[in-house]
């Protein structure tokens, strides 16, 4: 995966009317497939399903350098799937629901369509 994501591409939604909007841009929700196309981020958006988590907290849980951590949540903040902010000096990170909630919608209406298909 690139190491610089063209920022015209993230996908922020925001309302329901976004969503719907967002059904035609591909690029977006390719965008977000790409930040968890590697098991380590995958691993880290299940972790913080439980809530938002210090980066400290995240670490604990892998055998990576902090330099190597932070590559993964450049991505997947930068992709939209992540929020993150400063806490003093720790960063905390937490799913983005909204663009959670486009993704999912995503694949729901696929799996309508697919399921239609079977009738």
């Amino acid at each position: 995966m690139a190491k610089h994501i063209d920022r015209s591409l993230y996908l922020r939604l925001k309302t329901k009317a976004e969503v719907n909007v967002m059904e035609k841009d591909y690029s977006s929700y390719a965008i977000l497939m790409k930040a968890l196309a590697d098991e380590t981020r995958v691993k880290i958006f299940d972790m913080l399903s439980q809530g938002e988590l210090c980066a400290c907290k995240i670490l604990e849980e892998f055998k990576i350098t902090q330099p190597t951590l932070s590559y993964h949540m450049k991505i997947l903040t930068e992709s939209g799937l992540v929020d993150s902010r400063r806490d003093g000096v720790w960063m905390k990170y937490s799913i983005n629901k909204n663009n959670l909630e486009g993704i999912k919608e995503f694949f729901n209406d696929i799996g309508v369509k697919v399921k239609n298909q079977s009738k």
